[in-house]
């Protein structure tokens, strides 16, 4: 690679354009992630908050353990 032509003071310049580049993305992952944390907290509060299904103490032993298959 010849870098020749490239003056000394260009060459910082890009290389601090890049690395504002870089920092740029690494904000915006940043920020996603944060995004993600707060939408799985939400969802899992929706998902707390749905109540549990009432027990079926009072129902027969056999309820449940064969399905009628030739209906």
């Amino acid at each position: 690679m010849d870098i020749s032509g490239v003056s000394a003071g260009g060459a910082v310049s890009a290389a601090l354009a890049q690395k504002e580049v870089y920092a740029q993305g690494d904000a915006q992952v940043t920020m996603l992630k944060k995004a993600i944390d707060t939408e799985t907290k939400g969802a899992m509060q929706l998902i707390d908050a749905i109540p549990q299904a009432p027990s079926a103490q009072n129902l027969p032993a056999n309820l449940g353990q064969n399905i009628n298959t030739t209906a």
